[in-house]
């Protein structure tokens, strides 16, 4: 998949178009070592594009989260941008709707998920795609099948469900 991946962003150079670049904002709230290995996945899953990480201290204010957000909402380079989780707890985390849903690769602001509500296209959190992916390569027909989704999380359970 990675080397598809990798093709598909060379095939996409080649016609003329920029380099795909994506901005993640880390915060470093815990040593939670699954978020840590949730973490250094997603970097090294960036195949073929340009990824760059801003790793900033739990103790960043709401007002300075938010700044360097709109910030990089409004970089024309930047054409991706997640904020890591979980975010401390004296930020809202629903400070996530500040990323533009333009540039959301979360799929966690309302316009988006709005979208996915009613089937429209929206960008849909990696891991929820990852798994409507491998679904797909299996060749197994889905359409009318009943499945059950343990968990409804907005990064996977929810938008798996939908």
């Amino acid at each position: 998949m990675k080397q598809d991946v990798r093709q598909e962003v060379q095939e996409w150079m080649a016609s003329g178009n920029k380099w795909p670049h994506l901005s993640r904002i880390a915060i470093s709230v815990s040593e939670n070592p699954a978020s840590h290995s949730y973490f250094l996945n997603e970097i090294s899953a960036a195949v073929g594009i340009n990824s760059e990480t801003i790793v900033r201290p739990a103790s960043i204010s709401e007002e300075e989260l938010l700044n360097l957000i709109n910030k990089l909402n409004n970089e024309r380079n930047v054409d991706g941008l997640l904020v890591q989780l979980p975010l401390p707890e004296h930020i809202d985390e629903r400070s996530g709707n500040a990323v533009s849903p333009e540039k959301d690769v979360d799929g966690f602001h309302v316009i988006n998920v709005g979208r996915k509500c009613l089937d429209l296209y929206s960008m849909l959190p990696a891991t929820a795609w990852g798994v409507w992916t491998i679904i797909k390569q299996t060749g197994i027909p889905t359409l009318g099948k009943n499945v059950v989704v343990a968990g409804r999380a907005n990064n996977v359970g929810m938008p798996v469900a939908m």
